[in-house]
């Protein structure tokens, strides 16, 4: 085989990476994943997708190398790879904010726009938490919690934490964190939790941003999976 002809094989291989991610809903079914594994059933109802289209974008994300399933009684069970392959995902989202002016004025009108304080940055929070001085809020929903989170961290999913304020310490400064930078449960957090009288202020990014990070990261194991 030539040269040329071996560029060429090489090039269309590393091709399927770029058609895997060369669509929305793909890109947002990895950014889910990176939070754990997910049955096909539970990314469809998080993307608002039907199951079967959900299952066409796994099966394209699994051909590229990007996602491994493994099956369960009746339930197919995806992660990602490795949790690498969300750097692929924060790369083209920082490249989109660079040089696309319509994602820049999204990001800007329907998420920047909608809190007046600046959100904490990851090397602050790990800061504070050291000392002590702040409350880590885990927002998310409990099964992404115990497959990872940061230490130290309160779980209050967003839907409970109206009725279980009185379980956050009074006087202390609260910093809630979710799912990433384009995810709006932190933002109902903090809303919430300032109505209350609470001082909050959210986490510039997220869970997986914070494990990009290289920071550190706990998982809670639950009984069944201790036995």
């Amino acid at each position: 085989m030539s040269r040329p002809r071996v560029k060429d094989k090489l090039y269309g291989q590393l091709a399927l990476i770029g058609k895997a991610v060369g669509n929305g809903s793909r890109l947002e079914l990895l950014e889910i994943l990176a939070q754990g594994e997910r049955t096909v059933e539970k990314l469809a109802c998080e993307t608002a997708l039907s199951v079967a289209n959900a299952s066409h974008h796994l099966q394209v994300l699994r051909r590229a190398g990007l996602v491994v399933s493994r099956k369960s009684g009746l339930y197919v069970f995806y992660r990602l790879t490795n949790p690498g392959i969300y750097d692929l995902s924060l790369l083209i989202r920082d490249i989109a904010e660079r040089h696309l002016a319509e994602v820049g004025r999204i990001v800007e009108t329907f998420f920047e726009a909608r809190d007046e304080f600046e959100a904490v940055g990851q090397g602050d929070l790990l800061e504070l938490a050291r000392t002590g001085a702040v409350v880590v809020l885990d927002v998310r929903p409990q099964d992404e919690f115990r497959a990872g989170h940061i230490p130290g961290a309160v779980s209050v999913p967003v839907e409970e934490l109206a009725k279980r304020i009185s379980e956050l310490p009074a006087g202390k400064k609260i910093v809630a964190y979710c799912r990433g930078p384009y995810c709006v449960l932190a933002f109902r957090a903090v809303e919430i939790l300032r109505a209350s009288g609470r001082n909050a202020r959210r986490l510039a990014d997220g869970f997986p941003e914070w494990r990009a990070a290289g920071f550190p990261i706990e998982v809670s194991v639950t009984e069944e999976e201790a036995a």
